[in-house]
């Protein structure tokens, strides 16, 4: 292979549009666990949701997958605040299920996965389904990019810089990483957790539910689409570190940047086996992250 491939604007094009999209799925991933101790398998299921809802909008009533994006994203928002009433809630207020809360809520999420992925493949069937939107090409640079996935690109990094802007200089954005650092401290110095909490699942619901409907713009969906994304969301915050949101951002560019380079120079099969390497060597070389910095106990 030609070496210059690997420095090509091509490539590195694919890794930001990758990038941005990873972010999204990991910052609303890492937000949950984070303040919460929430592991959500299902994440990835929020995500194939969000794409199924762009396609339907765009297939059935023409409506731009960008617009639908915000109306999923709203919804989305609605459903996390909902389920954290009902449901998430009543764990934070038993004792008992308090203290196993990391592994009761991999099996409830797990089990969440599993009945979307079947009840979304029974509603819709499980064939990939896909359509044509701003597939112009466009030469940037010496780099020949899709319209879609340029658009990509521009939501997904904007919504990210947005999303650092709030988590730095918002209220509620402050009062997110004051829990992630300490939770009981966060309530002593007067911080509503619960008010809080609802955000969170708002927040990082909607958020994976505009990766999925940008997703949808260039690549098929399916109803079990999410569980790589999900994979991906979980490596991305063993490299940034347990609760790091910068770090979100910055795992997500590393691990884009080894699977397109990783297949570039080898190929497609072994997209999941370096997945999974840099996971496995993330726990093994840096299991704190790799900006050192570690969740404290409750």
């Amino acid at each position: 292979m030609d070496l210059s491939v690997l420095f090509s604007a091509q490539l590195l094009a694919s890794v930001l549009v990758l990038a941005s999209l990873y972010a999204l799925v990991a910052i609303g991933l890492n937000l949950v666990y984070g303040t919460m101790r929430l592991l959500n398998v299902a994440h990835g299921e929020l995500v194939m949701l969000g794409g199924y809802a762009a396609y339907w909008a765009f297939a059935q009533w023409g409506i731009s997958p960008l617009l639908a994006a915000l109306a999923g994203m709203v919804i989305a928002a609605g459903i996390g605040g909902l389920i954290y009433v009902a449901v998430v809630r009543r764990l934070f207020r038993s004792p008992n299920l308090l203290a196993r809360i990391e592994s009761n809520s991999l099996l409830v999420f797990f089990g969440i996965s599993i009945i979307v992925q079947n009840i979304t493949a029974l509603a819709f069937t499980a064939n990939s389904r896909g359509y044509s939107y701003l597939d112009d090409v466009i030469e940037i640079g010496g780099a020949r990019i899709a319209a879609n996935r340029l658009a990509t690109l521009a939501v997904a990094g904007a919504t990210c810089l947005a999303c650092a802007l709030f988590f730095r200089y918002a209220r509620s954005g402050m009062a997110m990483r004051a829990i992630i650092q300490h939770r009981d401290a966060a309530a002593l110095v007067g911080i509503d957790v619960d008010r809080v909490n609802v955000q969170v699942f708002a927040l990082g619901f909607a958020l994976a539910a505009l990766a999925g409907a940008l997703i949808s713009m260039s690549q098929q969906i399916s109803p079990f689409m999410g569980f790589p994304f999900t994979v991906s969301g979980f490596v991305i915050i063993i490299l940034g570190g347990l609760g790091n949101l910068t770090g979100s951002i910055i795992g997500s560019l590393i691990l884009a940047a080894v699977e397109v380079y990783g297949v570039t120079l080898m190929s497609p099969s072994f997209r999941s086996i370096l997945v999974y390497g840099v996971f496995i060597a993330a726990l093994l070389l840096r299991p704190q992250g790799l900006l050192g910095r570690s969740i404290r106990a409750r």
